[in-house]
């Protein structure tokens, strides 16, 4: 049995193979040139038997793997080599003095990032922390809301253009006074968080009634509104000019050289990222996460069970809208020049595609695939034209392979230690306490 279905799979294979070889003969083997008027076509039969080999071995491989992603379904969950090395890494990790050296070896890493690298990876770490900020906020959104936000870019341009439309109006104003202008900075980090999260309660007010398609059109529309009125509102905005020669943070009083300043700015974000972690972190542990997990769950069950959808929803846009903000100052701070290119419905897909990758609803999750999605094409960059294809291969594989993500959410568990009693009763009867 298994021999005849081997026998099928590799005729099947054949077939694809020769298929992909008659389908991509044009395309890679035919090469035409024009010269003097006259079409000269060169052909390279070398890459033939490359294409016909290269197409047998995926798709033998690939229906091979979906045998296996079959089979792996009917196991028990944990079961595996993977789940047993992260369940094995989990319980050292609970040992104190092993978590306590992790955490040390982790610190001095980041710490001196930016000292043992220079530059130009310095800024590059700085971009990929910015979007680790920009996943953990629509993770509030996405992951525990269930609420599929397109237009995330929106709120993000929102924080950016608070410190760029504060630097261009008041910084003159401090410049005159002469006050430093590196304050604007800080005052521009919370004033743009609570004016994305006023954006985010006022995108949430059109959509209470709206769920699915129907909420990611509404809020790619938003997104792209915010976007053109942006662009169009040159005389307050810069319009598609932009704003430039934003400041960066100032190091008390003392204005930093640009090598300098990028070390400060990476660790300024580096804090931020760890703040919104635990806030995060404990929104999750509150009422506020519950409820947001029941909504996502059955909205009407959740209503049935007395919760204000209403006031969820405004939470999770708020929430998820006040991170996008803060992140969208940093960016600013950073380039020192902004325009309405920057936040287009690209990026909105990037933050999404990184939380969908690393792990819908989980933090570590988040983290994880913000990073790659934005470390990796920095340091392949000779593969940049096929960034766009590799995105989409990530995404099919992650979703058919590992359809909870690559770091996937680590829910609390309950369970009872001790046998029943004599009466039947349930150890939880007996008041013996559950352990997580």
């Amino acid at each position: 049995m298994e021999r005849n279905k081997l026998f099928r799979d590799l005729r099947t294979s054949l077939i694809i193979a020769a298929w992909f070889s008659f389908l991509l003969f044009p395309l890679l083997v035919m090469k035409v040139s024009v010269t003097s008027g006259a079409a000269l076509v060169r052909f390279r039969w070398e890459r033939l038997p490359g294409i016909a080999v290269a197409a047998f071995a995926l798709s033998f491989a690939w229906r091979r793997a979906l045998e296996w992603n079959e089979a792996r379904g009917d196991k028990p969950s944990g079961a595996g080599p993977i789940a047993a090395l992260t369940a094995r890494a989990r319980s050292a990790l609970a040992v104190k003095p092993i978590r306590l050296s992790v955490s040390a070896v982790l610190l001095a890493v980041v710490a001196v990032y930016p000292f043992a690298l220079g530059m130009y990876h310095t800024n590059i770490m700085i971009t990929a922390l910015i979007y680790v900020i920009l996943a953990l906020g629509l993770n509030i959104v996405v992951g525990l809301g269930g609420l599929l936000n397109l237009g995330y870019a929106a709120f993000f341009a929102v924080g950016a253009y608070t410190y760029g439309l504060l630097w261009k109006y008041a910084g003159p104003a401090f410049v005159a006074a002469g006050v430093d202008p590196g304050w604007l900075f800080w005052i521009a980090l919370p004033t743009a968080g609570v004016l994305a999260a006023v954006f985010g309660a006022l995108l949430s007010l059109p959509v209470l009634r709206l769920r699915g398609d129907y909420l990611a059109i509404i809020t790619l529309a938003f997104g792209e509104i915010v976007r053109m009125v942006l662009q169009n509102s040159g005389a307050v905005t810069g319009g598609a000019t932009g704003i430039s020669l934003i400041p960066r943070p100032w190091f008390f009083g003392l204005r930093l050289p640009p090598r300098q300043a990028a070390t400060y700015i990476y660790y300024i974000a580096v804090a931020l990222v760890a703040l919104t972690v635990f806030v995060v972190r404990r929104i999750e542990d509150s009422r506020v996460g519950r409820a947001l997990e029941a909504m996502r769950e059955d909205e009407i069950a959740c209503e049935a069970m007395g919760v204000d959808l209403v006031r969820n929803k405004l939470v999770t846009f708020s929430l998820g809208a006040f991170w996008a903000g803060i992140a969208g100052v940093l960016l600013a701070a950073q380039t020192t020049y902004i325009n309405p290119d920057s936040f287009t419905l690209w990026e909105s897909i990037t933050v999404l595609m990184a939380v969908v990758i690393g792990g819908t609803g989980s933090i570590p999750g988040a983290i994880g695939g913000a990073l790659l999605l934005k470390l990796l094409p920095e340091y392949f960059r000779p593969l940049a034209q096929y960034r766009m294809l590799i995105y989409g291969i990530a995404m099919i594989l992650v979703i058919i392979f590992k359809p909870d993500g690559l770091f996937p959410r680590n829910r609390k568990k309950y369970t009872f230690e001790g046998a029943p009693s004599e009466g039947g009763a349930s150890p939880a009867a007996d008041g013996q306490e559950a352990r997580r």
